[in-house]
């Protein structure tokens, strides 16, 4: 079963002030959220009590990791912790992009570092060639796969279509993980303002079952559990087997599902599964086939893990109306309105579909440009 990340559930309070011009929170969630407007808007943030009250208090070693890869893809950026780790000043640089290398570690999967990454690479110096190394499916992240195939289509309506290119090399599954992707994402000068409403009806399920280290036989009956229950409702499944063996396979045994839904206007949702301790191929597609058809009856026309993405890119698009239709959002994404609103003072107009129990989100962008791009 797919759940929420423990990062972006509320866990410890978390509360906002503002003092001269820096921005100050308390409590660890919301974590990656944070950075990523204080880098974009260049405000200051300060983070205090970071699980002061856990009985291992501070930054965790994700999040410090977390840390590392924002100071190597920025210039001139001050990151100032405590000794206990509960409290983090953070005075943001400009983002310099370029060739990077990071290891992502074991405790959050590649697609944890992926979600931050994508929202600061457009506005970079040079165009970012990222190659980030762990677990690349996982049951608590979104995976490689889902970003693949949802994430990038959807940056695409926003005009970043030349030089976008994502490749995975290994696999790898948790606990060891040992997987490899290279992430190629271009500059802009600017972003596009988009209006996505009309959601249309699924045409055709895709979908990538992987295994490793384990019997080829079991992409086979992930497949054929999952067809089993989506070719009672559209005739059009397609479900991809890819088995990795030898150096490619990383360094733990595992399997996972992701699938992808099309509608007759373009609009991409998804969902995901991957095998945790004594899962069998069956529950797996049962899992993410069940969730699909959540996800498709909640409607709108971004899925639940690209609300806050998409959230961003509308504040950032030129000062024009961008307009986007949602199914339920999710208190991450509430929360992420409240932060758009703290650090780039946009707010946005939320009126709510009755008919179609969607609700559509609109605002007026910033007219936010990459002064580091050069002019042509």
């Amino acid at each position: 079963m797919k759940h929420a990340n423990p990062s972006k559930l509320g866990g410890y309070a978390s509360s906002f002030s503002t003092s001269g011009g820096t921005l100050k929170f308390e409590g660890s969630a919301h974590f990656r959220q944070r950075l990523v407007c204080s880098t974009l808007s260049g405000r200051r943030i300060v983070i205090q009590n970071i699980r002061s009250e856990s009985d291992e208090p501070g930054l965790t070693e994700y999040e410090a990791n977390f840390l590392r890869l924002l100071d190597g893809l920025t210039n001139g950026s001050q990151i100032e912790i405590n000794e206990t780790g509960t409290a983090l000043k953070y005075t943001p640089g400009f983002i310099v992009g370029g060739t990077i290398e990071h290891d992502c570690g074991t405790k959050r999967a590649i697609g944890w570092f992926l979600e931050p990454l994508v929202c600061l690479a457009p506005f970079a110096k040079k165009p970012l060639v990222a190659t980030l190394r762990g677990i690349t499916n996982d049951d608590v992240d979104v995976s490689v796969d889902t970003f693949k195939a949802i994430t990038l289509p959807l940056i695409k309506h926003f005009g970043l279509d030349e030089g976008l290119d994502f490749k995975v090399k290994k696999r790898g599954a948790p606990p060891e993980g040992g997987g490899e992707v290279t992430f190629r994402c271009p500059i802009v000068r600017q972003l596009r303002s988009i209006h996505l409403v009309d959601e249309g009806f699924i045409k055709r399920i895709r979908g990538v079952a992987y295994c490793t280290r384990v019997s080829p036989q079991t992409a086979n009956r992930i497949v054929d559990t999952s067809r089993g229950i989506f070719n009672k409702l559209i005739p059009d499944v397609y479900i991809y087997s890819d088995h990795y063996r030898g150096a490619e396979s990383g360094l733990s045994p595992g399997f996972a599902l992701s699938l992808v839904a099309e509608t007759t206007t373009g609009v991409v949702l998804g969902a995901e599964a991957a095998a945790t301790s004594g899962s069998l191929p069956e529950d797996v597609a049962k899992s993410a086939s069940h969730l699909l058809c959540e996800e498709i009856q909640k409607g709108g026309c971004v899925d639940t893990s690209n609300q806050c993405l998409t959230l961003l890119l509308m504040t950032l698009s030129p000062e024009d109306v961008s307009k986007v239709r949602f199914g339920k959002l999710t208190p991450y994404s509430i929360q992420y309105l409240r932060h758009l609103r703290d650090f780039f003072g946009v707010t946005f107009k939320i009126k709510a579909d009755n008919d179609s129990k969607t609700v559509l989100l609109s605002c007026l962008g910033l007219g936010f440009k990459n002064l580091s791009k050069k002019v042509t």
